[in-house]
């Protein structure tokens, strides 16, 4: 399982940094979709760095 919870979190960190290269390079302020998209994402890689963490001291 770990390893599918690692491979998970890499895909999600990937799509996290485009996004955030992508609102970059634009030299626009990204909108607000964009911006709760990156926040969504991050959360939910939270939740996979905490499950792995609690796996690891079981």
């Amino acid at each position: 399982m770990r390893e599918k919870l690692v491979a998970l979190s890499k895909r999600l960190k990937d799509e996290q940094r485009q996004l955030l290269i992508s609102a970059a390079q634009s030299g626009a302020v990204p909108s607000n979709s964009t911006m709760q998209r990156v926040a969504l994402l991050e959360q939910n890689i939270a939740a996979i760095e905490n499950t792995l963490a609690d796996e690891a001291s079981a």
